[in-house]
């Protein structure tokens, strides 16, 4: 298996029956100390400088809000656990009908029904008044799942705001997902719960398993045969191959798993055969790019000191506090304190199917005085200087409103056949009107939000500062918001579909349902990338499902062949 896949290895693994399996990671160990939560925002840029910093091309004349390069952020997970030991850990499976569009769209047993199983069988809740809905809930899996133990009042009056506002304070992984939650999140004890902690912590010992770190995988070999037969990886600066002796797993993510394939041979002609690229199977990898997107710029002061201030909890009582008994503000989810699935004037209310998320943090990019959400969210000196830092360390909220579905799709190409080049990434944000629109509707209605009594009881009120760049246009007009959603536009870090799953009549998929890849025999791709569509929500969880049910299927697959 090439890198990541934690769940499948562990699953795979489980069974101590002497059949061996082996992961390459480009990367180390995850780190000995967990990352306070708060702390993180620094170790994620420290995780995504250098050599994880991909080739990200900026396509529109829009991001005012930007630094010089113009370009986001996308880091990777290179390290044991992959991105889930530098991501919010926010526990969100999506909405039931994203599955069933999956099945509908041909790809058999994807389905809600089929994929609650694996759902339920990773996760290890801990919270009674949840876990106690069997239906839609497990305890004792691999995976701890629990609400931060510690909340400002603001997340208290987050959820108040949406019961004002005619929604329901309820569990959107269950039977409904419409409303407003406090989160869950995959923690243990207040540190945080990677995958390699969950999953491969428990099995690390079985003589079955054996994790090569720090292994650059430079291609899939492919035979004449069209059989994926071994691994071309570089470690310690020596060139070796590893043999399959059934089946290779890519697991990659969305960026990732492309970038190898195409420069493996797989994906679509032209494109290859441009780089003098042999080519094993003509498919359409590193289309159908996706990515959840979130407007930052919407900024409420209070009066009450009861904000995520940086000054005020990032101190050697909370530290000690944190460290010695996983209790305290530290313990907060990345920031975020509480999520809610909403309808726009575009989507249908009669139908729990919502078209964006509130991320409702205790804070803005003003609450660490620059240090550190300025430059992960590659804010400008304009923009620093005029808006943020005349409110630097004051009480403050925001809510980022994410699209949902986005209707803009983008591409990955390579760069060049070097697997040390990094691929070029097209997103193409914000190019379909209609995404826009949506993300405008959500702006309108975190300010609709700031004006309820649960809000207000704190001296709540909007920043009326213009957003730099955007002082020509009169102040919040459908223009103004969107020059905003243009200038600040943010990755919420959920690339998917770039390697699409599919049934054999759509032109566009790479992996069939049980993930083989399409014209080659032996190779299969296991991560976000294989999502036809995104799902509505974080994808974390998802994508441990998709680990799970992927280790039923080769077990299911050569428990016919033993």
């Amino acid at each position: 298996m090439i890198r990541r896949g934690m769940v499948r290895l562990d699953r795979s693994a489980g069974e101590d029956n002497g059949r061996g399996s082996g992961t390459l990671r480009d990367g180390g160990p995850r780190p000995r100390i967990p990352p306070v939560r708060r702390l993180r925002l620094h170790l994620f840029a420290d995780f995504s400088s250098g050599p994880s910093r991909l080739g990200l091309e900026r396509l529109d004349e829009y991001g005012i809000a930007r630094s010089a390069v113009l370009r986001c952020n996308w880091p990777r997970g290179k390290v044991l656990g992959g991105s889930s030991v530098l991501n919010y850990m926010l526990y969100v499976r999506g909405n039931k009908k994203d599955y069933d569009i999956w099945e509908h769209l041909g790809n058999y047993g994807w389905g809600f029904k089929d994929v609650l199983y694996y759902f339920k069988k990773s996760e290890d809740n801990q919270n009674p008044y949840i876990a106690r809905n069997k239906k839609y809930h497990g305890v004792g899996g691999y995976l701890t799942v629990m609400e931060p133990p510690w909340r400002s009042p603001l997340s208290v009056a987050f959820v108040e705001a949406g019961i004002e506002m005619g929604y329901e304070n309820l569990d959107f992984n269950a039977h409904q997902q419409t409303g407003f939650m406090i989160p869950q999140g995959t923690i243990r004890r207040g540190a945080r719960c990677s995958t390699a902690k969950a999953f491969l912590r428990p099995v690390r010992l079985r003589p079955n398993l054996d994790v090569s770190m720090r292994s650059f995988v430079h291609k899939v070999l492919i035979d004449n045969h069209k059989r994926a037969w071994a691994v071309k990886f570089e470690k310690d600066g020596n060139i070796r191959k590893v043999k399959a002796r059934k089946e290779i797993i890519l697991c990659a993510g969305a960026v990732g798993s492309p970038h190898i394939l195409m420069v493996s041979g797989v994906g679509p002609r032209a494109h290859l055969e441009e780089h003098g690229i042999h080519v094993h199977s003509d498919l359409k990898v590193g289309y159908n790019l996706q990515d959840h997107i979130g407007i930052g710029g919407l900024t409420f002061l209070i009066k009450e000191p009861v904000a995520l201030i940086q000054s005020r909890f990032e101190n050697i009582p909370s530290i000690l506090k944190y460290a010695m008994f996983g209790k305290g503000p530290l313990t907060v989810l990345g920031g975020i304190e509480g999520l809610a699935f909403i309808n726009t004037k575009y989507a249908n209310k009669s139908d729990d199917f919502p078209d964006v998320e509130f991320h409702f943090t205790s804070g803005t990019a003003a609450s660490d005085g620059g240090r550190q959400i300025r430059r992960i969210h590659g804010l400008n000196n304009r923009v620093w200087h005029e808006y943020y830092k005349p409110i630097a360390f004051k009480d403050n909220w925001t809510a980022f409103p994410t699209l949902l579905r986005p209707k803009s799709h983008g591409v990955i190409k390579l760069r060049s056949r070097n697997p040390h080049d990094y691929p070029l990434i097209y997103p193409n944000y914000l190019t379909n009107p209609d995404d826009v629109a949506r993300l405008v509707e959500g702006m309108k209605l975190v300010v609709v939000m700031s004006e309820t009594k649960a809000f207000k009881r704190y001296g709540s009120k909007l920043y009326r500062k213009p957003f730099p760049g955007c002082e020509h246009i009169q102040l919040y007009t459908d223009a103004y918001w969107e020059c905003i959603v243009r200038g600040y536009t943010e990755t919420i870090y959920h690339p998917a579909g770039t390697a699409k799953m599919g049934p054999h009549w759509d032109k566009e998929a790479v992996v069939d349902p049980e993930l083989r890849v399409y014209g080659i025999e032996g190779l299969r791709v296991a991560d976000c990338s294989i999502m036809p569509i995104i799902v509505s929500g974080n994808t974390n969880a998802p994508v441990i499902m998709i680990g799970e049910k992927v280790a039923d299927m080769v077990k299911a697959t050569w428990g016919k062949h033993r």
